[in-house]
């Protein structure tokens, strides 16, 4: 935008004012040194009388605000503000105004440990954000912010949202390449990284192939890069913070200053972040949140996890995956204290703080389970056998009130006879009378120990994965609610979630607030009757703008009504009036994925994750993924827990005790059998078995940063073998 001023300079004219006229709006200059340098502006003053009696054209930059968290600029510069919500950094000014002085954020891992108030989360945030326009960052650019868990990647991410820019998020674990087609893709111009062993590690992919304006380092000094690129500016933390303090203060001091921008909202359809797919299934695709899209999230998961001003979460998931990200924006909201940890530390982290709320995927429940476990295996005799009698007893105990209560899974439309209800009622309400007074001292010698050693005193969240039955049994039995949910990347992700108030096990619970869900037929698109499997479909205000740049796949993944498909395979629970199932009416419960699913040469089909979830119960068996696609039978690839492989050969007399090393064949043999002891019950039964070497990981690029194994880069990894069982 052009401004066409003429200016007749008097002899007046404040040399101060005229300086930022000339240098232009990209920095404010600091009326302190201008002062001392007073005497050069007099030559300087007299040139400029000549310049300024002409019409000048000086070039108005478009400045975008948060409209709340802005407003004080924005009503002074004639755009009207909002006194809601309608861009995510809105968040923060209320947060600041209702619970200033709380402790926000605690960061004790990173150099230096950080303790942050709310106040001082908000003006972190805008000293941050302001510091980027001062380097030059415009309203719309992409900037790839590549790094992991920490309250600086939270204000860089806020930051960067706040001036109107789209942030591209990424892990610092994922490869060289993973990150440079992102920032390639992507269209971004300048890059956020973790730190300076990061950025040395991206380096020559980038600094050779990519244009990059400018690098910010969030952690770490310059001086430990081993190479800059020559005309490459690289910052760091602190240095943008500084150059937005001293900006802001300038700006919101002298009425000139704000003079030189023409202002705008963010406006809520704006694209917030772009975060690409886990690469589960081939190439990564970039997937546009806008604004308005999180904010459904942030303004309606309180239903789900009704925090309080005080209560403390933990935090250890990858905070570019929007399953954290968009709770800890939801959570900030409601004057908790949020606890980073590491996977490392998160055994001393619980214990030490005790935190009312865990957010987190199966994986860290079935790391707590399988501790737990472990304890109770290294115990006494007579203390293993207490522990699994009263383990047993509460299981049971949970069972009976699950019937009580209504809260049982049927697919059943029909409803039971008001007899057969009324006599169930009866018979489980006499068994958990029974079974009460057991489970109460359970909880008091055994649990009491477990909830001391966890904390997680009001619930877990789970999501970003399936959650087995067994790890969900057993929580509910030592008293420790878990909730579990569903979503997606491309829903914000919340689709559904258990209620505090109806935690039905083995679903996912009902769709949140203004959220719309049905189940379809995969061919025909009709949909089906509750009880029936097909596909599932979501529709809401959370749903995604679009595939960034493939018009194609987006098309292909949200029909012209809005539904988005997503490849989930599963059924709505029947209302019904009465009995065992009458408060699960409408919840959802997934079977697995669609694309998934094996089909095998008998044209069966067959849904692994009912296989490895069985398997995977097993102390033996630490990974697991079942193959078999176009063969007539089952086969499947497992990594060992090798320490549990040897004490169980040990005890079966396989191995003698003094040996340390179990022959492949003989741990094949052993293994198969267990396999099929946990496997028994399930419809289709696991052939041939390969024994990997190895576990799949991240680094080996098997697992995607949130811990889901790629199946088709395994089965890629494991095909000379694959084929081998099968001739």
């Amino acid at each position: 935008m052009m401004n066409l001023t003429s200016n007749f300079v008097s002899g007046s004219c404040d040399g101060r004012y005229a300086v930022q006229c000339l240098l232009g709006n990209h920095r404010f200059v600091n009326s302190k040194v201008l002062s001392r340098r007073c005497c050069s502006f007099r030559d300087f003053r007299k040139r400029m009388l000549r310049v300024y009696c002409e019409s000048t054209t000086t070039e108005m930059h478009i400045r975008k605000c948060s409209p709340f968290l802005e407003s004080v600029l924005l009503c002074g510069n004639g755009v009207v503000s909002s006194t809601e919500w309608k861009a995510v950094p809105d968040i923060w000014r209320t947060s600041a105004e209702k619970f200033g002085d709380r402790i926000a954020l605690v960061d004790s891992y990173h150099d230096p440990p950080t303790n942050m108030t709310y106040k001082q989360l908000e003006q972190e945030i805008l000293n941050f954000s302001e510091g980027l326009r001062v380097i030059g960052v415009k309203p719309g650019e992409k900037m790839a912010l590549f790094a992991d868990n920490s309250c600086r990647w939270l204000v860089a991410d806020q930051g960067i949202m706040a001036t109107g820019a789209v942030n591209v998020v990424r892990g610092s674990r994922s490869s060289v390449d993973e990150l440079f087609q992102i920032y390639s893709h992507s269209d971004s111009v300048a890059l956020v990284v973790d730190n300076p062993e990061m950025y040395n590690r991206i380096a020559d992919a980038f600094s050779s192939q990519a244009t990059l304006q400018f690098v910010i380092l969030l952690w770490g000094d310059k001086s430990s890069l081993s190479s800059e690129v020559e005309g490459l500016p690289v910052y760091c933390y602190q240095e943008i913070i500084d150059l937005g303090h001293e900006s802001r203060r300038a700006l919101l001091s002298s009425q000139d200053a704000r003079q030189q921008y023409a202002y705008e909202a963010i406006s809520s359809d704006d694209v917030a972040t772009l975060i690409y797919t886990s690469g589960t299934t081939g190439n990564p695709k970039g997937i546009m949140l806008t604004h308005k899209n999180i904010l459904h999230q942030i303004t309606n998961l309180w239903d789900i996890v009704p925090a309080v001003p005080g209560d403390r979460f933990l935090s250890i998931l990858p905070p570019w995956h929007v399953y954290e990200r968009s709770c800890e924006y939801f959570i900030f909201t409601y004057g908790i204290e949020q606890v980073y940890t590491t996977v490392k530390n998160l055994k001393d982290d619980l214990r030490r703080y005790q935190p009312h709320y865990l957010i987190s995927v199966p994986l860290i429940y079935e790391t707590l389970y399988s501790g737990i476990q472990k304890q109770f295996a290294t115990s006494s005799a007579v203390r293993k056998f207490v522990a699994l009698l009263f383990l047993r007893t509460s299981m049971a105990y949970m069972e009976a009130k699950r019937v009580y209560e209504g809260k049982c899974l049927t697919r059943s439309p029909e409803e039971p006879s008001y007899i057969v209800a009324v006599l169930d009622w009866v018979y489980a309400r006499i068994i958990a009378a029974i079974l009460l007074p057991l489970h109460m001292l359970a909880r008091k010698i055994v649990y009491s120990k477990i909830h001391a050693a966890i904390g997680i005193s009001k619930a877990g969240i789970s999501g970003g994965g399936s959650l087995p039955s067994h790890i969900d049994k057993f929580f509910e039995a030592i008293d420790v609610k878990v909730q579990n949910g569903f979503g997606l990347t491309e829903s914000s992700p919340v689709v559904a979630a258990r209620y505090p108030d109806c935690n039905v096990l083995g679903s996912i619970g009902r769709p949140i607030q203004h959220t719309e869900v049905k189940v379809v037929d995969a061919e025909t698109d009709e949909i089906l009757p509750a009880g029936s499997s097909g596909i599932v479909k979501v529709r809401g205000p959370q749903v995604m703008k679009g595939y960034y740049k493939n018009s194609t796949a987006t098309k292909q993944a949200i029909d012209e009504n809005g539904w988005l498909n997503t490849g989930d395979i599963g059924w709505i629970a029947p209302h019904h009036s009465l009995g065992a199932s009458r408060q699960s009416g409408g919840v959802i419960v997934l079977e697995g994925r669609a694309k998934d699913t094996i089909v095998l040469s008998t044209g069966e089909n067959v849904e692994p994750s009912v296989i490895e979830e069985a398997a995977m119960r097993s102390s033996l068996i630490q990974q697991i993924v079942v193959i078999g696609q176009d063969q007539r039978r089952l086969g499947a690839i497992i990594v060992p827990n090798k320490e549990e492989v040897i004490l169980a050969a040990k005890k079966l007399s396989i191995l003698d005790s003094d040996a340390s090393e179990l022959s492949k064949d003989k741990m094949t043999s052993l293994l198969y059998e267990e396999l099929r002891s946990w496997t028994s019950e399930c419809p289709f039964h696991v052939g041939p078995i390969i024994i990997a070497d190895e576990p799949f990981t991240i680094d080996a690029g098997l697992m995607t940063p949130t811990m889901k194994v790629k199946r088709d880069k395994v089965v890629a990894e494991y095909q000379e073998q694959i084929q081998n069982i099968y001739k």
